[in-house]
């Protein structure tokens, strides 16, 4: 397939690519955002039941000498009221995260009743205490007020890592605050493994990895191949317009897929202008061999007659070249007009009363009865004045070529348009021919002379310009059984 068509392809694989990748971008982010937002969200609840059950032993009045941590697999810190460490885990020897980095259990004396609920003596501002308070405590700290045995509601969680039995792994950690009779306000941290969120998020990200560039292949893969089928009655339909082009044979068509998609209707749409420039060719064709025909005749005559008078002057029919010449300049000049409309010439936009033009034409011309010689109003259109004039003399002329006495003009307004209608007493048109005769060229009479018959260029000229003017030209029957030619044009 030529470049152009392949990069149409190039440009829509790469396009629809894109936007796949795009997409499967923020879809991995959002399922690994989610994914690791629930995994972490279990292990902080993980790590606050073990904090809750160990607090629900202190409240229920366990020592904590004697609370079981030896079996814990996960982190667990007891803290006193004054931020001591007083229970851990057994093995446990690195933590972080939490309010304190011990890990061994401070010797403490017997326990004593406090004089306060809250378990705070005038001490509570060292450096053990002041590391808790800065611990995500929501509700105060160990200055929350818990009445004997109750386990505070918040658990605030925070990730940090530990280190038990020589394994070391990062954990989420929950922070539940109890208060133990006589003893004051214990701080539980307890913590629970990050490693499957990571594992899971880990194997997540690694199956991304491997399977968005195997979907973006097999998307651009897919894409290729579909706009390369896509686009195949597109190149088909470019070599039947260059092999058209290179043979100028006008009567060929391009493929039509048997589709309802653009592509068909670009198709039709070539065909119907190959159509069109084939008629508009053939025309021109018609017209300029036409053309030829008509002034090869008078060209002929004249020629004749001057070759006779320049060999036997007196025998020069002086009358006949004068008659031969002006056909002949009339001739010249319809085409010339036919030309310029054939062109695109716009009309001049001049207001023209068509009932003085009316009376002008008919005033020049014998057998011609205009009605209404003094109208109320002028009819008055848009146009150029010396076209309408030539409508109207075209009428007239085949009007008196075609009656029998006379030949009858009116102009009347009706509907917002001009109207003018031309009739005349003789045999009239037939009605398979009333929309052949405004051919080019055309006579319905052949067996006339071409002096009387004129050269088939007038009522062409006629509804040309009646056309460019906006307006119809038509033909049907006279009252008086001849033909009635009625020209309509829009009111100025």
């Amino acid at each position: 397939m030529s470049r152009p068509f392949a990069s149409v392809r190039a440009r829509a694989t790469l396009g629809a690519t894109l936007v796949v990748a795009v997409a499967l971008v923020a879809a991995g982010a959002a399922v690994l955002f989610s994914l690791y937002a629930n995994l972490t969200g279990q292990a902080g609840a993980d790590a606050e039941r073990n904090a809750r059950t160990v607090a629900a032993d202190l409240a229920g009045g366990v020592p904590y000498r004697d609370l079981q941590l030896d079996d814990q697999d996960e982190p667990v810190q007891v803290l006193s009221a004054d931020g001591t460490l007083v229970a851990a885990t057994d093995g446990l020897e690195r933590i972080s995260g939490t309010a304190t980095g011990q890990v061994r259990p401070s010797p403490q004396p017997s326990p004593t009743p406090t004089p306060t609920a809250g378990g705070e003596d005038d001490d509570d501002d060292t450096e053990a205490d002041t590391e808790a308070d800065d611990v995500g405590d929501d509700d105060g700290g160990s200055g929350s007020s818990l009445g004997p045995g109750e386990i505070g509601d918040a658990a605030p969680l925070s990730n940090g890592s530990a280190t038990i039995d020589g394994r070391s792994g990062d954990y989420r950690f929950a922070r539940v605050e109890v208060d133990v009779p006589g003893q004051g306000t214990f701080t539980v941290f307890a913590g629970a493994p990050l490693a499957t969120e990571q594992s899971a998020v880990d194997t997540a990200l690694k199956v991304m990895l491997v399977g968005f560039p195997l979907l973006l292949g097999i998307v651009g893969g897919v894409t290729w191949l579909v706009t390369r089928r896509a686009l195949r009655p597109v190149e088909d339909i470019r070599q039947e317009m260059a092999e058209i082009t290179a043979s100028e044979d006008l009567t060929r068509r391009v493929p039509e897929p048997d589709t309802h998609d653009e592509i068909a209707r670009l198709a039709r749409t070539t065909n119907e202008t190959l159509a069109a420039l084939e008629t508009s060719v053939d025309r021109q064709r018609r017209f300029v061999a036409d053309a030829s025909h008509e002034l090869r005749s008078p060209i002929a005559s004249l020629r004749t007659q001057l070759e006779v008078g320049a060999a036997h002057p007196e025998l020069l029919d002086v009358p006949g070249a004068v008659a031969d010449t002006v056909r002949l300049q009339h001739l010249a000049a319809d085409l010339l007009l036919l030309a310029r409309l054939d062109a695109g010439e716009r009309p001049l936009d001049a207001r023209v009363d068509l009932a003085a033009l009316a009376r002008e034409a008919g005033a020049d011309r014998p057998g011609v009865r205009v009605m209404a010689e003094e109208p109320v109003e002028p009819v008055e259109v848009a146009g150029s004045r010396s076209q309408l004039e030539r409508v109207l003399g075209n009428l007239l002329d085949n009007g008196r070529r075609h009656a029998r006495s006379e030949v009858t003009v009116s102009v009347r307004t009706a509907g917002g348009k001009a109207v003018v209608e031309v009739a005349d007493d003789g045999d009239g048109v037939p009605e398979a021919d009333r929309e052949r005769i405004f051919e080019r060229f055309v006579r319905l009479d052949d067996a006339r002379s071409r002096d009387d018959g004129g050269a088939g260029l007038g009522l062409a000229i006629a509804r040309d310009v009646a056309v460019r003017h906006g307006g119809t030209l038509t033909v049907a029957t006279a009252p008086a059984g001849g033909a009635l030619f009625t020209l309509r044009l829009p009111l100025a």
